[in-house]
């Protein structure tokens, strides 16, 4: 059990030992982390310089969006917001995402995978998967970097245990044969596993290249070959923010779909950060499976397992939000407004490369690799990341997520380009002042 979640029944046993006795196993175990939300709220407080905590994108003073967005808010009648939307979504707004992922992924071409089922945004969507697949005692194969949530869903919510292997090799790579490592010695005494994959990674921003993507795909079909049945979940929230040309353009999700009857792929995405709608809550589970057996049965008992956990859980998603996404698909200046905003963030993520690159900077960090998303992670040598954090926040008004002893986390889609390279000076005097007080 958590620290977290054990401070809390204290507090309930001496106070309220009846409501204690009520809570059930999840009740006990749950807790709120003092991870990237709060430390947010603190931010939100105090971050009168540069808050750079949180996954958006901003201009200027206020958030980042889309103009066709913006308009279509003020068109939607009442018909398309006020009723319950279906179970599984609006079947116009599926269709459409389904060809949109169809056009994004060329690997899915000609393959066979279920229409993408709407859910409350990405983390509702990981807590489907969970439900679906997920038991106590259970193994989620994850990098070492990784979103704080993916604990409280997989292992608070459903009792299962997360095993991490190295994100990057020594020459800043994905880490496949770590990977194969970890399903290799967790593999030998049981018979699934689920593996989790998030490009472009949260917090380090890294996306892999299309032979690392290759690599990945040899070592799942490997697993399955001896007879591992595998569940790959594939959380693309930060799909299509791909500033280089090296790295894979695509989802992991079409290699996977209809490889092998011993896997299937669970693909996670949405409006959220590709439209800019974060607090839409609004996306997308698609399933891909393999074998001989028919597809459309298939798929069908997945959406009504899928439905019965919606309705059992949060009923049905927001109306609007669905109505106003599946316009903003069909706006002819949808794909052009979309390219704007990519270019605003590619040039963000250039100037970060650059301004990493003085000399004064190498004694004090490491950038981990990044070249993709909204973030990028610095990897303190000197000076550990949660003091780090608290100092830039109450003496310069700059809030960063501590991600760990070491790692702090730079959201550089919140930061104008032309305020990057005063950023990471203050961070930089930051990291000297509490070298200069040890």
């Amino acid at each position: 059990m958590d620290p977290l979640a054990q401070d809390l029944n204290e507090v309930l046993q001496k106070q309220n030992y009846s409501l204690y006795q009520m809570l059930s196993r999840l009740g006990k175990n749950l807790y709120f982390p003092k991870g990237i939300l709060s430390q947010t709220a603190d931010a939100q407080k105090k971050a009168n310089k540069y808050n750079v905590t949180i996954g958006i994108a901003t201009e200027g003073a206020g958030p980042m969006y889309l103009p066709c967005v913006q308009k279509i808010i003020k068109e939607i009648p009442p018909q398309e917001s006020y009723p319950y939307a279906p179970g599984a979504g609006k079947p116009l707004l599926r269709e459409k995402w389904q060809k949109k992922l169809l056009a994004d992924n060329p690997s899915t071409q000609g393959k066979n995978f279920s229409v993408p089922i709407v859910t409350s945004g990405l983390t509702h969507g990981l807590e489907l998967a969970a439900d679906l697949f997920v038991d106590p005692g259970d193994v989620i194969i994850l990098p070492d970097k990784f979103w704080e949530n993916y604990s409280l869903i997989f292992e608070v919510r459903k009792e299962a245990k997360i095993h991490t292997y190295p994100l990057f090799t020594s020459q800043g790579k994905f880490n496949a044969d770590g990977l194969n490592k970890m399903i290799t010695e967790l593999g030998s005494d049981r018979d699934k596993l689920v593996v989790l994959f998030n490009f472009p990674n949260n917090p380090t921003g890294y996306s892999i290249s299309q032979s690392e993507g290759e690599e990945i795909v040899g070592v799942i079909l490997a697993a399955a070959q001896k007879g591992i049945k595998v569940v790959v979940i594939i959380d693309d929230a930060y799909f299509g923010l791909f500033y280089y040309q090296n790295t894979m353009k695509e989802s992991l999700f079409g290699h996977f779909v209809n490889l092998h009857p011993n896997i299937i792929a669970v693909k996670l995405d949405g409006p959220t950060k590709e439209q800019y709608v974060w607090g839409f809550r609004i996306g997308f589970i698609t399933f891909g499976v393999g074998g001989d057996g028919s597809f459309a049965d298939v798929y069908n008992a997945l959406e009504n397992k899928t439905m019965g956990a919606i309705r059992s859980s949060i009923s049905n998603c927001s109306h609007l939000g669905q109505s106003i996404v599946c316009r903003a698909l069909d706006s002819p200046t949808y794909g052009e407004e979309k390219a704007e905003k990519l270019e605003i963030l590619k040039k963000r993520a250039l100037k970060v490369q650059e301004v990493l690159k003085k000399k004064e900077f190498k004694r004090l960090w490491e950038a981990y690799p990044f070249n993709s998303g909204y973030f990028m992670c610095l990897k303190l040598k000197n000076v550990e990341a949660e003091p780090l954090r608290v100092r830039l926040l109450e003496r310069y008004g700059v809030g960063t997520i501590a991600m760990d002893k070491w790692d702090l986390r730079i959201t550089f889609s919140s930061v104008e380009e032309e305020n990057i390279d005063e950023l990471f000076s203050i961070i930089a005097q930051g990291v000297k002042d509490l070298e200069n007080k040890s």
